[in-house]
């Protein structure tokens, strides 16, 4: 009998793993079928995942905001707390929104514009300015010269022509977002926002019936900590922006530099990816600025911004902060520079957020096993005496 029971097994066996292999060779000779089905769907439900990230990063603001409320003596005020907090974050985020919209964005874009329309006149000003310089200058060298000579057989606004910007802007806005995707995910992070808690009551009661308790623990920690650690860097990163932007655009508008709302929205912009973000911003701004205006302002423009930018490295984001994040530059610029190259500017954003998290559960790593040497070495000397 039991010969029989593992003759069928063995067969059972052998038919299970030949049904995978044509499964396998099937999927695999379909694959670009296959892809586009899996692409189309996750193309559908993205509204879902911008509404959940939506609600992750207004789930603080919310809830101080409920905490403040319930502590009010009216009654309807302390009953309604999620209810009046959702709502006034959606206020304060949509008055933000028209600020921006009516205030920052027509400057900027009047900026653009205008350099878009103008670049080759500046371009062809700076080539004649630097024909001007006397022979035996150090920019006259042989290099610099073959540079200068391929650079001019371009058509600038070949690349750079507004109406070519405009399709590109158009195209990637058209195809990444519609109204209808605004308004589930605007829904999806309402309703995540309003039942917060019995989400987060449930994945923590998931995530105990499937780990040990142990375990459990050590999620719930990192969770916690990687909430305090992008939370922290993000409200900082975006307000320390907020404040360099104005007081670069300050700054150059004193100095009477061309744009300079649009340079300071860009070093504000690209002040929020650490070391290297500040870097590729004034190399842009620099350029700009030798274009439009000059190679000595483009040198002060340097030495203002960079004067700026210590002051902001020193004194207000630190201030901003509080608390630093406590990771060696080094490690930084690694982070940023593998986030970028998988992950674009989104990566070299959150690439120090996430290396930060790394490090925590690294160091806990490194500890707890040093810990149990110890306990080792313990153990054997109370077992030898």
């Amino acid at each position: 009998m039991n010969e029989i029971k593992n003759h069928w097994k063995k067969w059972v066996y052998w038919f299970l793993l030949g049904v995978a292999i044509i499964i396998v060779y099937k999927a695999l000779d379909n694959l670009g079928d296959i892809i586009g089905v899996v692409g189309r769907f996750l193309s559908i439900i993205s509204p879902f995942f911008v509404g959940i990230l939506i609600a992750y990063l207004l789930y603080i603001p919310c809830q101080k905001l409920e905490r403040t409320y319930k502590k009010s003596k009216n009654k309807i005020i302390k009953r309604r707390a999620r209810a009046l907090s959702i709502a006034t974050v959606y206020i304060i985020v949509v008055m933000l929104l028209i600020i921006i919209c009516n205030v920052i964005l027509p400057v900027v874009v009047e900026s653009v514009v205008d350099l878009l329309n103008n670049i080759q006149g500046y371009f062809e000003m700076t080539i004649e300015r630097y024909n001007n310089l006397p022979e035996d200058s150090i920019f006259k060298g042989e290099i610099v010269q073959e540079a200068i000579g391929n650079i001019q057989n371009v058509d600038i606004k070949q690349y750079f022509g507004l109406n070519r910007i405009i399709e590109y802007v158009m195209g990637a806005v058209s195809a990444v977002t519609s109204l209808f995707d605004v308004f589930v995910a605007v829904i999806v992070s309402v309703y995540i926002l309003a039942e917060r808690g019995t989400i987060i009551a449930f994945l923590k009661k998931l995530a105990s019936a499937i780990f040990e308790e142990r375990v459990y623990k050590n999620i719930d920690k990192y969770f916690n900590n990687s909430n305090e650690i992008f939370f922290k860097f993000i409200a900082s990163q975006f307000l320390d922006a907020f404040i360099i932007g104005i007081l670069v655009t300050i700054a150059m508008s004193i100095m009477g530099i061309k744009f300079a709302p649009l340079l300071g929205f860009l070093i504000g912009l690209f002040n929020m990816i650490p070391y290297i973000g500040a870097i590729i911003a004034v190399a842009i701004a620099a350029i700009i600025t030798l274009i439009t205006g000059g190679f000595s302002q483009a040198i002060w423009m340097l030495i203002v911004v960079i004067i700026l930018q210590q002051i902001d490295a020193n004194i207000i984001n630190p201030k901003i902060i509080g608390q630093s994040l406590k990771i060696s530059p080094l490690l930084v610029i690694f982070a940023i520079t593998v986030g970028g190259a998988y992950f674009g500017i989104l990566g070299m954003f959150l690439a120090v957020p996430v290396i930060a998290v790394i490090k925590i559960v690294v160091e806990d790593y490194i500890n707890l096993k040093l810990s149990e040497k110890e306990e080792q070495k313990e153990t054997k000397i109370s077992n030898v005496e």
